[in-house]
């Protein structure tokens, strides 16, 4: 998926002159956490968030750093910081410069841009006009979206225990000994694993595959140097309740 498939659409601005409180009142009344901050000639100058509300005098969170931190840091990072927390208007508090994305930046290069600039908002440019913005609210909703149960015309039980062997038994912590078992859309698990990751590893890649009503684990963990041999919990938990 691209970022045209999942930003919003209408965009909520402001201008570099809107004042903090009117910006802060419009955030919250249509219920955002950023809003990217459009110039005069109508491009994209910047985005203020709830982050840049943090350090503010109004509530008394201003930044107070000892003496000789503010000797080290200079007189240049002491007045950023006054203005960041006195400015009366957008343009005194907002991050310039912002990170941007293209209609056709794929989900997987925002995300990762999300994460390497920690960032929660990306605008979205066509050219150097902002056409739409994609949030981690965005992702979520695509996510969800995505993750509805589609009816499957070949999700039968033999069409299902294939594709989750299949899925299980190309990967590197396949459990030894790998045994599926499917009846009307519930699967059995049985192998023997060696580390306890592979036993949540399997029992998504069942929950993955269209059909699978539910999966049951009965995935043995034994220890390669002792051999000390355990059920899986769910097998223990039966055991204990007989």
């Amino acid at each position: 998926m691209r970022a045209h498939q999942i930003m919003t659409r209408q965009v909520v601005t402001v201008s570099p002159d809107t004042t903090i409180v009117d910006a802060a009142n419009t955030m919250l009344e249509r219920h955002i956490s950023g809003l990217p901050v459009i110039g005069a000639a109508g491009k994209l100058v910047g985005i203020v968030s709830e982050g840049d509300f943090l350090r503010r005098a109004e509530i008394g969170t201003g930044r107070r750093r000892a003496r000789w931190l503010k000797f080290l840091l200079g007189a240049g990072r002491d007045a950023s910081d006054f203005v960041h927390e006195q400015g009366r208007k957008v343009g005194e508090i907002m991050t310039p410069n912002p990170y941007t994305v293209s209609e056709d930046t794929l989900l997987e290069d925002i995300v990762a841009m999300m994460e390497k600039n920690s960032v929660k908002r990306l605008p979205v440019m066509r050219g150097d006009r902002i056409v739409g913005i994609v949030t981690r609210a965005n992702l979520l909703q695509a996510v969800a979206e995505l993750a509805r149960e589609i009816p499957d015309p070949t999700a039968d039980d033999d069409h299902i225990r294939d594709r989750i062997a299949t899925s299980i038994e190309t990967s590197d912590w396949c459990p030894f000994g790998l045994s599926v078992i499917v009846r009307g859309g519930i699967v059995h698990l049985n192998g023997i694993i060696t580390d306890e990751r592979a036993r949540q590893a399997a029992i998504v890649a069942a929950e993955n595959v269209a059909g699978v009503k539910e999966v049951h684990d009965h995935l043995c963990w034994v220890d390669p140097m002792s051999g000390l041999y355990l059920n899986s919990p769910e097998d223990d938990k039966s055991a204990a309740a007989g």
